[in-house]
């Protein structure tokens, strides 16, 4: 049986893990309300964008554009993967769920496409990935300080090699925010932009544009793309915090249940040691009368 001193140090320092996590909760319990009011905020506009765009892709006629289509080529089709995952750790499995759905999808279309790269946003996906994949590149530390410039930069890249034919189809992979414990493992094709089913018998060719047709295709293409990526960025973002303080709520709890078994073994480990020394004492006792 473990000592008294021990048992007591034990105490101690899951005491101390318990007023860690508790902090962690707090912080991500903050975090989380700042996060979910921008995702809240931009998720009806990327929804909307994204609809215009498809339909406007779906309605027919000339000058679609680039993005909305690509031909097949004699290599083979190319794929560009991006996935969002996060910087830190202690967010239960959130990092591993998005990192081994990233790999599914490798395995998945390892046919399908002649090559398939990626691009990560986030340290932990980069870590799981660099040794499984080609990573064209990793985008580290900001999504702490996330901002619409910092999408757009990742964005017009993806654009830039799209449009100069280094892959044929882009994907993206996140973690869509449901609530503080339920999150979504979301795949978004972003390029070339598919035209919803039925549009075709949707839209009227003697519809009207003003600016045209072209001109706002060119403009709210790119747009489209910045767009779904910062929204994408928002919801892994608040799907972290909410993964975080589950965690992390997990993580009390467990240090409660073992604070209260070491106090129960230190209090036996304690009655033992009373009732040794009180025999001792009635044995010294008695040898002494004898």
């Amino acid at each position: 049986m473990a000592s008294l001193k021990n048992i007591r140090k034990r105490i101690n320092s899951v005491k101390n893990t318990r007023q860690i996590t508790k902090a962690m909760k707090m912080v991500a319990a903050a975090k989380l309300r700042r996060a979910q009011e921008n995702v809240l905020a931009a998720r009806p506009y990327a929804e909307k964008l994204a609809e215009v765009l498809q339909r406007l892709a779906g309605s027919g006629g000339e000058g679609v554009g680039p993005l909305a289509r690509r031909e097949k080529t004699e290599q083979g089709e190319r794929a560009l993967l991006i996935v969002v995952s996060s910087d830190r750790g202690l967010c239960g499995g959130f990092n591993a769920n998005i990192s081994k759905a990233a790999e599914g999808f490798l395995r998945e279309n390892a046919t399908r496409f002649a090559d398939i790269s990626l691009i990560t946003i986030g340290r932990k996906s980069h870590e799981y990935l660099r040794s499984r994949a080609s990573i064209r590149k990793n985008y580290s530390n900001i999504l702490s300080t996330l901002n619409y410039q910092t999408a757009a930069l990742i964005a017009q890249e993806v654009i830039e090699g799209f449009l100069g034919n280094e892959y044929d189809s882009v994907y993206l992979l996140y973690n869509a925010f449901k609530s503080v414990l339920s999150q979504t493992i979301t795949l978004k094709q972003l390029l070339p932009i598919q035209p919803p089913e039925g549009a075709e018998e949707e839209f009227h060719p003697e519809a009207l544009y003003e600016p045209s047709r072209e001109e706002l295709l060119a403009e709210l293409f790119p747009k489209n793309i910045e767009v779904q990526l910062f929204h994408a960025m928002l919801e892994s973002v608040a799907s972290e915090h909410g993964a975080r303080m589950t965690a992390m709520d997990s993580a009390t709890k467990n240090a409660n249940e073992m604070i209260g078994k070491l106090t129960l073994q230190y209090n036996r480990a304690r009655q033992a040691a009373i009732t040794t020394e009180l025999m001792e004492i009635i044995s010294g006792a008695e040898s002494i009368k004898g």
